[in-house]
């Protein structure tokens, strides 16, 4: 078991800060870039290209103001939320993201956990590394399964059946990743298929020994949902390049359908932005679709997922379960999107960043940080509980001739 190093950095008004003491996004942000080297903490950070996506994103949550109702009964605030049968304790849950074990050793299974105890679902990456077996085993009630499709077909259908014997309740077909994007901050930093890191890369890592150790314990942490699909004897960098290889497939609605036709269960598929994608989605059978633009990770001006939400929720919001990711680091960012009409909001790197800080206490953290800050946003606005979050909050200026 990897102990757990709970580090002080300088904060801003000059105090040492450490996990205990975060008390925002930000804070944990700025601890977890203290933890790692620049190579990885670039890795979570980064979008593509000249990176306008990651303010886009940002900037949709500033621009959406929501007004206050007083005077109104906010005694006991109930953020519970039904989605697929299940009552979670808040309307939020993780996002997958992929190589977690690079940044905290065993950091899957501790995201895992934490979500369990929190009673919010947790999406383990196609690119984990962890097994979904493994996954079964920690959260069984609480684990989902995101699918990167392979070009082997086998592959895909087998991963789908491993995740339903293991007795997961939902299925998250990524959609977005037809290429690989172009992410301009992991090419700089020589984080690429193979590695390139130059000498300047392997000085920065040796200056962050806490993370150092895990690194040297392990190395590079192995994509292990692949692994039986690689060749005998197979290492981490072999795995890799079979993922890199295979993860972008010629995905179809063709594919979505099989995959209905496998999956007894709540089948999801992330990566939705187009009006038309949506209504095609419901019409094949799908139960739900998180209108996301991969943080904006893949297509650098693409419209922020908060943006393109109205037109989905309008289109198909009765059909099936419509959620949304990207960009989310406040529980107000998670009021606004429920507000505009999106049923559960997922946040990736808000939960990451508490992970690489503190291991599971500080995924626990962030958990905490944003159940509260959801908890004071919906009582200042006058909202007792999650049915009662609609457009009447969202300030609309009024015309000019009105």
């Amino acid at each position: 078991m990897e102990t757990i190093c709970f580090q002080k950095i300088e904060g801003g008004d000059g105090h040492n800060m450490g996990i205990d003491d975060a008390i925002n996004y930000e804070d944990l942000r700025k601890l977890a870039k203290h933890r790692l080297p620049k190579i990885a903490f670039d890795f979570i950070e980064g979008g593509v290209e000249d990176e306008v996506g990651l303010d886009r994103n940002q900037q949709a949550f500033r621009d959406t103001p929501l007004v206050p109702r007083y005077m109104r009964n906010i005694d006991g605030v109930d953020k519970k939320t039904e989605l697929f049968g299940h009552t979670y304790d808040g309307p939020f849950g993780v996002s997958p993201t992929g190589l977690i074990g690079l940044f905290r050793p065993g950091g899957d299974l501790m995201l895992a956990a934490a979500a369990r105890n929190a009673n919010i679902p947790f999406v383990m990456s196609g690119s984990a590394n962890c097994t979904v077996e493994e996954l079964g085993e920690t959260a069984p009630e609480h684990g989902w399964f995101q699918l990167y499709a392979a070009r082997d077909n086998t592959v895909s259908e087998d991963m789908i059946r491993r995740a339903e014997a293991v007795g997961l309740s939902t299925l998250v077909v990524t959609v977005d990743v037809p290429v690989h994007s172009n992410r301009e901050r992991n090419t700089r930093n020589g984080f690429t298929r193979p590695l390139k890191m130059s000498l300047e890369t392997r000085l920065d890592a040796l200056s962050h020994p806490s993370w150092m150790m895990g690194y040297l314990r392990q190395g590079m942490p192995m994509i292990k949902n692949w692994l039986p699909y690689a060749k005998d004897g197979a290492t981490a960098d072999d795995v890799a390049n079979l993922v890199t290889a295979q993860v972008t497939a010629p995905l179809t609605w063709d594919n979505i359908a099989r995959y209905r036709d496998l999956w007894p269960r709540n089948l999801v598929i992330k990566g939705i932005m187009h009006v038309d994608d949506a209504v095609k989605a419901a019409e094949v059978g799908v139960d739900g679709i998180v209108v996301s633009n991969h943080g904006a990770r893949q297509l650098d001006r693409s419209p922020a997922s908060l943006e393109v939400l109205p037109g989905i929720v309008a289109a198909v919001g009765d059909r099936l379960t419509v959620m949304l990711d990207s960009g989310v680091q406040r529980g107000s960012d998670i009021v606004t999107a429920l507000c505009l009409g999106a049923k559960f909001v997922f946040t990736g790197r808000a939960t990451l960043y508490g992970l690489t800080a503190g291991g599971k206490p500080g995924a626990a953290k962030a958990i905490g940080i944003l159940n509260n800050e959801v908890d004071l946003v919906m009582a200042q606005m006058g909202a007792a509980n999650i049915a009662a979050l609609g457009e009447e909050f969202i300030y609309k200026p009024l015309p000019r001739n009105y």
